[in-house]
């Protein structure tokens, strides 16, 4: 289910398929709800669908994942602000690291072997996926004393 170039009918250039394009729109979807709702980037999501679903190389993933969340991030801020959410003390500092560590990080992907970025970004959600089940473990013992 690669990108095509060519429509359904196999016609002119249509840049997607269809089938491809509502793909992404689902795909889309999901992500900005869950990048709005838990404050997760939406790359953990993007990223692996473009490249296990559709057929994007990892490099190509992770550029088009990040050109879709500038949108995403910045509606889901405006939510933020209009409750109170947002700690503009902590989202600068963060946002100043934020955006020389995007330099930095833009400089070794677009450096690194597919494989290599592909084995590091698989490495990073199985430790986010520890780390999490980890805190929840954590977390429920010490609400429940008796486990």
């Amino acid at each position: 289910m690669a990108l095509r170039s060519t429509d359904d009918a196999g016609g002119g250039p249509a840049g997607v398929r269809v089938t491809t394009a509502l793909l992404l729109i689902v795909v889309g979807l999901g992500a900005g709800l869950l990048a709005a709702a838990l404050g997760i980037g939406g790359g953990v999501v993007f990223v692996p669908v473009l490249v296990v679903v559709v057929g994007l190389e990892q490099a190509v993933a992770q550029g088009t994942s990040l050109a879709v969340i500038a949108p995403t991030a910045a509606i889901a801020t405006y939510a933020h602000v209009r409750y109170g959410r947002v700690d503009w003390k902590a989202a600068f500092p963060v946002g100043v690291g934020a955006v020389a560590g995007a330099v930095l990080g833009a400089r070794l992907a677009l450096a690194a072997e597919p494989l290599v970025l592909r084995r590091l970004f698989a490495a990073l959600l199985v430790f986010l996926a520890v780390r999490l089940v980890i805190s929840q473990l954590r977390g429920s013992a010490a609400t429940n004393p008796s486990r």
